[in-house]
């Protein structure tokens, strides 16, 4: 039997990530159905960062090319990602693949879904969009173009309890990855950091335009609080080399401060933290996981501010991963010119001092973690065994699961 092919496109380091165990759970699940007489290999093609490049993905572009922030900053970058799209989908639909898996980066990836589904391919979209923040009526074309929504998130799929398509949570990597009970102790060995010391962590985003928007006001307020609290130990992991250079010039521009910064090691500087200082997205997830206090900040264009002011359906004091799975304002969070040392340093001073609020936090971090959690192998398994159930039922010719909706695309 000729092998499975799968097209495989994810957006950034979080995606890649996400398509690197995605890939090894697939393999396995092909294993263990060729004990049972079905293909006995499978074979990726797509967008790939480091992590699907060593899960045995062939990159046809790399996932960095993806990871553009906001609603207004990618327009100066479309007619680049216009011609990579054009020319992923000629090459993808040449192969032939069988099943389409698009890993977040919704506006580039949903097209791509669209045009492969027309052609006959399964299709698949693992992260759902943020639909319950904004722009709800994106449902109907992510059922138009998908034939299995996969989410992270444990109240994401009532939002598509109306629309005929399959989707299902399959808990949030991170949450697997992540022990219940993160080792402090082991965390600051690890990184050689003194066990008594009070350590804050620096996290100002993965993307350039983050880390362009973050890291002054973020410096200005750790060098404060280290006028304020003597000994207090300042570590920074960057994502990237790229995003590395730019703290390191803002570094270079801000008051004399001594800070050490990190190739990766996130998660293990979040675990040795006392409090850290983070960009909203997965960062402030990774804190919660680590059981890390944290102040989350946001910084994006004016333009794009003023559009998400008027698109989103939460209260702006939850944008936060931690805040909404919470249903509370568990974090103090910040947005545009709310971030500054200002109002940063206080809340960073609350989180690195006051016991009691820190022993709350820990009990409510544990129980999101918990909740997810979807049991089972893992998610990358559970996500894994959901595209080859789909595959599956197609094979059996149960026909397309998706919305065939005749209305505008």
């Amino acid at each position: 039997m000729n092998a499975l092919r799968v097209a495989i496109v994810a957006g950034e380091s979080s995606g890649d990530a996400l398509g690197g165990a995605l890939i090894t759970a697939l393999r396995t699940q092909m294993a263990a159905r060729q004990t049972a007489g079905g293909a006995a290999q499978i074979e990726f093609r797509g967008v790939a960062g480091p992590a699907m490049r060593a899960a045995g993905c062939e990159a046809l572009a790399d996932a960095h090319e993806l990871a553009v922030m906001g609603l207004i900053e990618p327009l100066a970058h479309l007619p680049r990602l216009l011609r990579l799209r054009a020319r992923l989908l000629a090459q993808l639909a040449a192969w032939q693949p069988q099943v389409f898996i698009g890993i977040d980066a919704p506006a580039f990836n949903l097209t791509l879904a669209g045009r492969f589904k027309a052609r006959g391919v399964a299709t698949v979209q693992y992260v759902s969009p943020q639909i319950w923040a904004w722009r709800p009526g994106r449902v109907r074309k992510i059922a138009r173009r998908c034939d299995l929504v996969l989410c992270l998130l444990p109240f994401e799929p009532a939002f598509y309890a109306r629309q005929a398509v399959r989707v299902q949570f399959v808990g949030h990597p991170l949450a697997d990855q992540v022990p219940l009970v993160p080792d402090r102790a082991a965390a600051r060995a690890a990184l050689g950091l003194p066990a008594a010391a009070k350590v804050l962590a620096l996290l100002p985003g993965s993307r350039l335009g983050e880390v362009q928007r973050l890291a002054a006001p973020f410096l200005a307020s750790a060098a404060q609080l280290v006028r304020r609290h003597h000994g207090l130990q300042l570590v920074a992991p960057m994502a990237n080399a790229a995003v590395r250079a730019e703290f390191e010039r803002a570094l270079a521009a801000a008051a004399p401060l001594t800070v050490r910064v990190l190739d990766g090691q996130a998660r293990t500087t979040l675990a040795a933290a006392d409090a850290a200082l983070v960009a909203s997205g997965t960062a402030s997830l990774e804190a919660l996981l680590c059981r890390c206090p944290m102040v989350v900040a946001y910084r994006c264009n004016a333009l794009t501010a003023a559009l998400v002011r008027r698109l989103v359906l939460v209260r702006l004091v939850r944008f936060s991963l931690p805040n909404l799975l919470a249903g509370e304002a568990l974090v103090p969070e910040f947005f545009q010119q709310e971030v500054i040392p200002a109002n940063l340093c206080p809340a960073i001073e609350r989180a690195l001092t006051d016991t009691g609020r820190r022993e709350y936090l820990q009990r409510r971090f544990q129980a999101i973690h918990e909740s997810l959690r979807a049991g089972g192998d893992g998610g990358a398994a559970r996500a894994a065994q959901a595209v080859m159930q789909l595959l599956e039922a197609r094979a059996r010719g149960e026909g397309d699961i998706g919305c065939a909706d005749s209305g505008s695309r």
